[in-house]
């Protein structure tokens, strides 16, 4: 029964536009099954590239020690969405020479507390790298973003295909009715 759906099996009442549009469907169905390692595929490969980038990053960036010089704020509710804050930190470089700057730390850092900052070549404070988890999830939401996006696009094209078969098949009906109504319409008085 499946088959005769899709437009395979005798039908006298099938037309040709009734088949290619089975056809069609069965396309766009294989086609979006397909799309789902490709999308897979795209997301390794976005994955990957920015691994690398991070990789390239991390060779050019150092990490050092740094300690804050005053406290964030306390936790109060008032933040708004804020988990963060500009704390002020000092840290030295590799000759002894002291630098200060501001890093964003978590609410309800104390002053005096050591924590981790990310420089450049030059001591300019920098925002860390990401972590492979986050090169990890950004090629996910890539891939996912493909499959997704093609099968709408598959699904638009499916529609507009339908849309002009319709038209066609009306046509068609509207043509065979033409012939069809003097025959039916003829009344002898």
């Amino acid at each position: 029964m499946q088959a005769r759906r899709l437009g395979c099996g005798h039908n006298p009442l099938r037309r040709p536009s009734d088949r290619f549009e089975a056809a069609l469907a069965v396309i766009a169905l294989f086609a979006g099954i397909l799309l789902i390692p490709a999308g897979a595929a795209v997301g390794t490969s976005v994955e990957k590239a920015d691994e690398s980038r991070v990789a390239e990053q991390r060779a050019v960036l150092r990490q050092l020690a740094a300690r804050t010089t005053a406290d964030a704020p306390a936790i109060t509710g008032q933040e708004l969405g804020r988990i963060t804050w500009p704390v002020p930190v000092v840290w030295q470089d590799e000759t002894g020479v002291d630098h200060r700057g501001l890093v964003d730390l978590m609410l309800g850092t104390k002053a005096n507390t050591e924590v981790v900052v990310w420089v450049d070549r030059s001591g300019a404070l920098v925002k860390p790298p990401r972590t492979a988890g986050d090169s990890a999830a950004i090629g996910d939401a890539v891939g996912f973003g493909t499959v997704i996006g093609c099968w709408l696009v598959l699904w638009v094209l499916l529609l507009i295909a339908r849309r002009a078969l319709d038209r066609r098949r009306l046509a068609d009906w509207a043509a065979e009715w033409e012939q069809v109504a003097p025959g039916w319409t003829h009344h002898d008085g």
